[in-house]
């Protein structure tokens, strides 16, 4: 079997303590999460989580029973087997004098990011894209000094008309 990494969405309902149910399921199996975002649904009451996961399919079919075991969880959707958009934000904090800001801001319009707020000594980027455009940007950034840096985690849908 291949390992491969998993994006799964979770629609669970939006009451305390789920996130905490649903990590600590992870934790216990043994399952690594790279990557969650949770957020409300489009379903009153209803919250979406997006996971990020390592493994192989009989992996990614044990999550999905163990999670199913949870009373607070509506529906389990593996959405790395369809065609799907996923995304990634992230902040990131860079050392900026002013002589070196024409370079870094030719790194941020290569990769259609946004400069969002500019200080004496350093300049913060806002970037969206999939998890690779990120880590390249902040690859491209490190040799200037990166402060801080902050990213969202994945959050992603099936393309197209398939629910």
């Amino acid at each position: 079997m291949t390992t491969t990494k998993h994006t799964v969405s979770v629609l669970v309902n939006n009451q305390p303590g789920v996130l905490q149910r649903v990590s600590g399921l992870f934790g216990r199996r043994g399952f690594n999460i790279e990557s969650i975002t949770v957020g409300e649904s489009e379903e009153l009451g209803l919250s979406r989580m997006v996971i990020v996961t390592t493994g192989d399919d009989n992996t990614l079919e044990q999550i999905s029973k163990q999670l199913y075991k949870l009373i607070d969880v509506i529906k389990v959707i593996d959405l790395s087997s369809n065609p799907m958009v996923a995304r990634e934000l992230a902040l990131i904090k860079v050392n900026a004098e002013p002589t070196m800001r024409p370079e870094i801001l030719g790194i941020v319009e290569t990769f259609r990011a946004a400069v969002v707020d500019i200080g004496p000594a350093s300049i913060i980027v806002q970037v969206v894209g999939d998890s690779d455009k990120i880590d390249a940007m902040v690859e491209l950034l490190r040799p200037y000094g990166i402060r801080e840096l902050s990213r969202t985690g994945v959050t992603a849908m099936i393309r197209g008309s398939v629910k």
